[in-house]
């Protein structure tokens, strides 16, 4: 079993509508969206499946402290 990886900063993604599945593993090879890394390192862990509305620009925490999972609040700057 893997533990996760936590990055130091937010990963800025320009998003489209639909939903994501957004990585809370840190094993993707395609951060910040899941890539079935979870499972195949035995994480224990699930993506953070959101819907986005609308065009639009967002930090995608990978620290993993954020109180706004999956998106970025400043919490890595605390760390």
């Amino acid at each position: 079993m893997a533990d996760p990886k936590h990055g130091t900063a937010p990963i800025v993604v320009e998003e489209t509508p639909g939903k994501k599945a957004y990585c809370t593993c840190g094993h993707s090879a395609n951060l910040p969206y899941c890539d079935g890394a979870h499972s195949r390192e035995q994480t224990g862990l699930a993506p953070m499946v959101v819907e986005i509305e609308e065009p639009c620009q967002k930090a995608i925490c990978q620290c993993h402290q954020s109180g706004s999972m999956p998106f970025c609040d400043g919490s890595h700057k605390n760390l």
